[in-house]
């Protein structure tokens, strides 16, 4: 007989296991250097490993949703571990770059299984009231598990090699992939106190006509675009233009990531929750003052002269990108019927990549390659926040119109 998880519990296992999804992801930004010198590839073929990531994610997280709305969660969520897992290790050992991109491949079609129902989960034993905290805790992973891919991917491969970030950055996913399956899984709309009828395989088309689910999306597109170059490159940005060895500038935003990234993810998911309770676009609002701020940090990071400066203001533009984190997840799903919302995070998944970063370390690459400077080619990142921005204030501005009593 299965045994029944409180909600602390499931978010606890929900946000460790996220960690090592954020882990497998981010190891290999910290290696790029010798993964270019093993196989002799230009930029542009760098930034092409997370295109092709993207494509294993993107285009499986439909499918994922599909399912998530109608079948068990708990056992997508197992299958997607140990794909994901299993991806990261055979990365290490991948005999050629074709094979590397093949198995990064792999990577992504496990992690599409978990970004898209993991939240769901939460969303269905966490009160509205209660839900925003939850996921701001449950996306802390990012920061936290980013970092340590970069601190991993840059110790590990300075001292062993490359291949070695992959394998042991891999290996505790393989023993976690079947954690929850002891456990019953909560009902669609338990937090409600509602009865979830299953959706027809039509009504996910009706995401489309919501307007709100709509400018949360597009606002999250751009700013995905930004937030995934910016992983990817950020290292290498500082061993190039500022000659900050790899391991100390892999370690330098490891660390950032864990101080501005925590801290920023807790101060945005703690203020919105408390801007919300006294305004209804207090979620919108913290989205608008977060990227707008984010945005002149980011080209300041990038134009500055001096290292410690660019370092100072890549760490402040990464703390206000993180202040999004727990706000824009939870709009996504509280912007959707209940019984969508596997396949409202699979669609907000779909677009944010396809649009969004499964292009935007490939464009910053070969810009790199054609303009013969990554400073210059990296300036698109704070143009693409811009245009977050100016969505973001659309819905915030939209949602506190609609808020105000009408005049009679």
């Amino acid at each position: 007989m299965t045994r029944t998880l409180s909600p602390f519990w499931l978010l606890f296992i929900l946000t460790g296991l996220n960690l090592f999804n954020y882990l497998d992801r981010a190891v290999g930004s910290a290696v790029l250097t010798p993964i270019r010198n093993e196989f002799g590839v230009k930029d542009q073929d760098l930034g092409l490993i997370t295109t092709i990531f993207m494509i294993g994610y993107f285009f499986t997280s439909p499918v994922f949703g599909y399912l998530g709305d109608r079948t068990s969660r708990k056992w997508l969520i197992a299958i997607g571990i140990f794909v994901w897992s299993l991806g990261t290790v055979l990365t290490g050992f991948a005999p050629t770059f074709r094979w590397l991109l093949i198995y990064r491949i792999l990577v992504g079609v496990g992690e599409a299984s978990y970004a898209t129902i993991g939240p769901s989960l939460i969303s269905d034993v966490f009160p509205p009231s209660k839900r925003n905290v939850a996921l701001t805790i449950f996306y802390v992973a990012i920061p936290v598990g980013s970092a340590l891919g970069y601190v991993v991917g840059g110790f590990l491969g300075e001292y062993y090699g490359w291949r070695h970030a992959f394998i042991w950055a891999g290996l505790p996913g393989l023993a976690f992939a079947l954690v929850l399956l002891p456990f019953q899984e909560p009902e669609r709309g338990q937090a409600e106190h509602v009865v979830v009828e299953k959706p027809r395989l039509g009504d996910a088309a009706q995401l489309f006509r919501l307007v709100d689910y709509n400018l949360v999306v597009w606002g999250y597109t751009a700013y995905t675009f930004a937030m995934g170059a910016f992983a990817v490159w950020g290292p290498t940005f500082l061993y190039r233009v500022h000659e900050v060895p790899i391991a100390d500038a892999a370690k330098f935003f490891g660390a950032v990531l864990v101080v501005a990234g925590l801290v920023g993810t807790f101060v945005g998911g703690l203020v919105a929750t408390a801007w919300h309770k006294r305004h209804p676009a207090g979620y919108a609002w913290m989205l608008f003052l977060a990227v707008a701020l984010a945005t002149p940090a980011a080209a300041a990071a990038f134009l500055a002269a001096s290292p410690p400066v660019s370092m100072v203001c890549l760490a402040a533009s990464m703390f206000f990108i993180f202040l999004c984190t727990g706000p824009v997840n939870t709009l996504i799903l509280e912007t959707v019927p209940v019984n969508l919302r596997a396949s409202a995070m699979a669609v907000s998944i779909f677009a944010i990549h396809l649009f969004g970063d499964m292009w935007s370390s490939q464009i910053v690459g070969r810009l790199s390659d054609q303009l013969g400077s990554l400073r210059q080619a990296v300036l698109i990142l704070p143009a693409a926040l811009c245009v977050a921005a100016a969505i973001w204030f659309v819905l915030a501005w939209k949602t506190t119109k609609r808020s105000r009593p009408s005049s009679v």
